[in-house]
Parts: C-alpha cells; sequence; structure tokens
C-alpha cells in the first residue's frame, strides 16, 4: 500500500524546490502564491502574494495568472500543500514555479519580511462568499468595495435598486441626497421605502433599510438641495457618483462639479418604457455637456409625472448602473465610457450608441474656459428632462 509520504517524496522528486533565501532573492521577479486556508493568512504573510487556498488553486489559477510563464513561488506553512500546488500548476502547464521548503514558517523564523494582513471576518466572508470564488473579484476585491465611497443622487426608482445592490455587494460607504418625504406613489417604483414609512424623510427611510441589511455599510445622508453652494464640498472624497436626477440644471451642476473633482458619474434617465445608462468619466470620455449642449423645450421633454413609467424599469436601469459603478471600483471589463446603453421594455432590446467628446464642449472641450459652479435654474424648467429621464 502506498503511503502519503511515498507519493510526497514522488512529488518532491518531479518539481523544483528552494530554500526562503533564494525565494527571496527572487520577490523582485516572481509572483509569490500562498496556498494557506484563510485563517493562516491571519496570522501573517509574504508582503504582495497572491492567496489561492490550496484546494481552489487548479479552479482560479488560470483566471487570477493567465500567463503560464509567469515565475511562481509557492509557499505554505511547511512546504507540503506547496509542493502539491507546484505540481498541480506544472500539470496545467506553469512552466516555471518553484515551491518553497519549510513554508512561511521558515520564512519567517529566518526574520525574512512579512505581515500582518487586513483580512475579511468569518461572518463577512460568509456573506461575500460568492464574491470570493470570483477569480476578478476575491478577497482583495472585496476589500476594495469594503473602502470604497459611493455618492447616490437620489433615493427614487435608480436610487432605490442601485443603492440595495451596491450595499448588498459590499461597498462600505453610501452617501444618499435627496430633500424629499416618502408618499404613496413613490411605493410603486421606490423600493427602499413602504407603507410604514409614508411622510419620513427619504434619507433616513433609506439608511433604515441599507443598514438594515448589511451592517458592513455606512450611510451618509444629506437631507438638502444640491446647489452651487454645496455641491463640491458634499461630492469631495467619493469614488463614484450615481446620478438618479431627473433635471437639467442638477446633471448641469453635477457634471461640471465632477469633472473639476474628476469623479466619475454613472448616469441612469427612464421614461414611460425607456431607459438609458451611460458613464461620464471625466476627460477620458464623453461628459454630459458633450451629450446634451442644451436643455430641450420643455415641451418635448416631460417628466414621468406627466407621462409615467412602467414601475420596473428603474429596477432594471438601476441595477445596471449599480454594475457600473461596481465595474469601476474594481477595475473590471469596459464601463460604459464612451457608449450608451439604450434599453427598451417593450421591445425587450438593448442597443449600444457610441458617444465621442465634443472637442467643442464647453465643459470639456479643447478651448474650454475654467469651469465656474453656478446654479443653473434659468436654462430650463426645473422638471425638465434630458434624455428620457425620472425618478
Amino acid at each position: 500500500m502506498v503511503s502519503f509520504r511515498d507519493v510526497l517524496s514522488q512529488v518532491k522528486q518531479s518539481i523544483r524546490e528552494v530554500d526562503p533565501g533564494d525565494a527571496d532573492a527572487l520577490r523582485d521577479e516572481a509572483l509569490f502564491l500562498d496556498v494557506r486556508e484563510a485563517d493562516e493568512v491571519a496570522q501573517g504573510v509574504i508582503p504582495g502574494a497572491m492567496h489561492i487556498p490550496r484546494g481552489y488553486v487548479e479552479l482560479q489559477i488560470e483566471g487570477r495568472v493567465p500567463d503560464r510563464a509567469t515565475k511562481i513561488v509557492v509557499y505554505c506553512a511547511g512546504g507540503t500543500r506547496s509542493a502539491l500546488a507546484a505540481k498541480a500548476l506544472g500539470d496545467l502547464g506553469y512552466v516555471d514555479v518553484v515551491s518553497m521548503a519549510g513554508g512561511f514558517n521558515k520564512w519567517k523564523d529566518e526574520g525574512r519580511p512579512w505581515s500582518t494582513p487586513r483580512v475579511l471576518d468569518a461572518d463577512q466572508r460568509n456573506r461575500y462568499q460568492r464574491h470570493l470564488l470570483l477569480p476578478e473579484v476575491g478577497e482583495a476585491g472585496q476589500q476594495q468595495l469594503l473602502d470604497s465611497r459611493v455618492l447616490l443622487l437620489g433615493a427614487g426608482g435608480l436610487g432605490s435598486p442601485a443603492a440595495l445592490y451596491l450595499a448588498a455587494a459590499g461597498v462600505g460607504t453610501l452617501g444618499i441626497i435627496d430633500m424629499d418625504v416618502v408618499d404613496a406613489s413613490n411605493l410603486q417604483r421606490q423600493i427602499l421605502h413602504n407603507l410604514d414609512r409614508i411622510g419620513d424623510r427619504k434619507v433616513d427611510s433609506a439608511k433604515k433599510t441599507l443598514t438594515l441589511m448589511n451592517p458592513d455599510v455606512t450611510v451618509v445622508t444629506y437631507d438638502t438641495r444640491l446647489g452651487a453652494d454645496n455641491i463640491l464640498s458634499i461630492i469631495d472624497g467619493y469614488d463614484v457618483i450615481v446620478d438618479g436626477t431627473d433635471n437639467f440644471p442638477t446633471r448641469y451642476l453635477v457634471n461640471d462639479a465632477s469633472l473639476l473633482k474628476r469623479i466619475p458619474v454613472v448616469h441612469g434617465s427612464i421614461f414611460r418604457f425607456e431607459g438609458q445608462v451611460t458613464v461620464f468619466s471625466p476627460y477620458e470620455g464623453p461628459c454630459y455637456r458633450c451629450l446634451i449642449p442644451e436643455p430641450p423645450p420643455a415641451e418635448l421633454a416631460p417628466s414621468c409625472a406627466e407621462a409615467g413609467v412602467l414601475g420596473v424599469l428603474p429596477g432594471i436601469i438601476g441595477s445596471l448602473q449599480a454594475m457600473e459603478t461596481i465595474k469601476l471600483l474594481l477595475d473590471l471589463g469596459e464601463p460604459l465610457v464612451g457608449r450608451l446603453l439604450a434599453y427598451d421594455a417593450l421591445e425587450a432590446s438593448f442597443r449600444t450608441f457610441k458617444v465621442r467628446r465634443d472637442p467643442a464642449c464647453p465643459a470639456c472641450g479643447e478651448s474650454a474656459e475654467a469651469i465656474v459652479i453656478a446654479e443653473y435654474d434659468e436654462l430650463c424648467m426645473p422638471h425638465a428632462l434630458a434624455v428620457p429621464a425620472a425618478v
């Protein structure tokens, strides 16, 4: 009967091993792969190491290290699991892999550099388990989400689903600005609120819902009108702005302030059975003024209060805004920068339109003058809509 010791001996004969001193000399050129369990990693790591538990190496390595020519130093606590992982990597076609004999314990005993990482606790690991399984997110990505700050403009039809999904995803700080109160007519689409909260301030209702959903999330409320006198101080420090506003003056104000602060804006708009989503990334893609240089006459852009909206539509568009926000926070995929995604609910169709920066744009164009934050109420009626939009 073959013993594990015999199997391990055969494995070690088929791989390359290095001692901690030789591994240390490779730190500038090799990827260090930690294959210990999460509770072991919490006690200390080699700085810069990638963590994949031994049981997930074969499942995750191709997604996280697609280049099979990457030089990899694998380590565990004592050198056994790293040897098995090195053999598995070799079988998968990774051609420059070594196992560190003696593992992290020997590395630490020899006084080599190590640090105690910030790790998710047991409740967080359970809550975000499905994120942790995604190589594109993992523990590092989840930590990034917990460290992120997102400001939602409005706790209405678009802000509700966006806030719910961002809170569920573990975005650590959510700011919400809204100066309205909950009304029975809101409940057809504004799913942050309920019948018991009719008459409550919307920001207070939103905070109750979100903190009950996820205690990791800090909700900062702004029960005020967003204006030229406060916008720069309110948006300062946020990583992304989620725009659920429904009027031209605020959209132009947000556009100009976001350009000054260089904060990306995830824009959403809805009208009857149609919705649109895009991302305004300052000076990388077009801004709102590139898309809508001047507001159309109010009679050509009726509000949803006048024309109506199917209640489920903002759920779809707001969810897309949440997705685009997470992509920006984690640098995933291709955000909708320079692209406008249009959804027609009746046709069940999506169309994507390219939108380019306007060289003559008065806000971000080549010859644009210095941005001055000012009120824009004189440009249009307060309820006017740009592209199909409303909350």
